[in-house]
């Protein structure tokens, strides 16, 4: 049985595609009296094709064959999404291009809902912040779900959409921040190095991985933390209608999906294909088509996207993982 749309579409492709081999036909062949027949018949060929082309592109902005948009946050999430210095760390999530994603599945008026795919242990602060914003402003339904890992800034990002889905044997949770130094003081002394302070405010090389941490210091960068931490809690309480003592008493442990539907954490437990039944029966259609929205990748990055490993995606979400760097901080 063929739909309305999908007997629409077909309607134009064929329509344009004898139109344009008309109009090939008549100005390379009937008209044409210095170029063979030959030659004519296979311009004409060509200008058909391009209507073809063109007529598809105009029957799937007439007819369009989705009504649900679908984002994917998968791996660390970042600003930029550019890769990390250890190389079991796989590639980020580019938090710019999936808050572009969103606002372009917004401003598509074919698009009545939004899936928000979260596969990922978490990252940057304000990079998961802007991705929760982005979908806290879409006009329409958004629906989290996760099937493997929805972990600290993933769960951030959750907050910001109207439901959170998840399977039983889900990774959920981590509600919490860290952050993290190397002191590399001890070996800078064993390899003979010394570190020699030129800086405009006491704590301006606070975390420095070449000096030893006094206390006034980490009472300073803990007091970053705790900023962040509740901050991440009040945007989970407003978010998802939590109690914030509630979530302070998770005290950043992860918990399997059935644990974390019992305790509030998640709405609802259920497959892809649940999800989309129940979404199908909101917009009141018999069934819904979702269509990925996603930013254009290099080669490179498409390759190593697909490369996620399971201990690392595990650890990640929670636990800290030491850099050369400075202090860091994440969610």
């Amino acid at each position: 049985m063929v739909s309305r749309t999908e007997a629409g579409r077909l309607a134009i492709v064929g329509g344009g595609a004898v139109a344009f081999a008309l109009v090939g036909y008549f100005v390379f062949v009937d008209f044409s009296t210095s170029l063979a027949d030959l030659l004519g018949i296979l311009l004409a060929l060509a200008v058909a094709t391009v209507g073809v082309r063109i007529a598809g592109n105009v029957a799937g902005s007439m007819f369009p064959g989705y009504n649900v948009a679908e984002v994917a946050v998968d791996g660390p999430i970042s600003r930029d999404g550019g890769g990390r210095s250890l190389p079991s760390s796989p590639g980020s999530t580019p938090a710019d291009d999936i808050v572009d994603q969103i606002d372009r599945a917004d401003e598509d008026g074919n698009v009545e809902a939004l899936l928000v795919k979260l596969n990922t242990p978490g990252g940057e602060v304000v990079p998961s912040d802007d991705i929760r914003l982005a979908a806290e402003r879409f006009d329409g339904p958004t629906i989290a779900y996760t099937t493997d890992l929805c972990a600290s800034g993933g769960y951030w990002i959750a907050s910001g959409c109207d439901e959170l889905w998840a399977r039983d044997a889900s990774i959920v949770g981590s509600i919490g921040v860290i952050g993290s130094r190397v002191n590399a003081s001890g070996l800078a002394d064993k390899v003979g190095l010394s570190y020699e302070r030129f800086a405009a405010g006491d704590f301006k090389d606070a975390g420095t991985p070449l000096k030893e941490m006094d206390e006034e210091e980490r009472e300073y960068l803990q007091s970053l933390i705790d900023d962040y931490y509740e901050t991440f809690v009040e945007r989970v309480s407003d978010g998802r209608d939590l109690d914030a003592e509630l979530i302070r008493e998770t005290e950043a442990r992860i918990y399997l999906g059935e644990d974390a539907h019992e305790m509030g954490l998640v709405d609802e437990l259920g497959t892809r294909r649940d999800l989309e039944e129940d979404l199908a029966d909101r917009l009141a259609v018999d069934e819904v088509a979702v269509e990925s929205f996603e930013p254009p990748k290099p080669l490179m990055r498409r390759v190593g996207s697909g490369a996620r490993g399971v201990a690392y995606a595990f650890g990640a979400g929670i636990s800290g993982l030491a850099e050369d760097r400075g202090f860091r901080l994440r969610s």
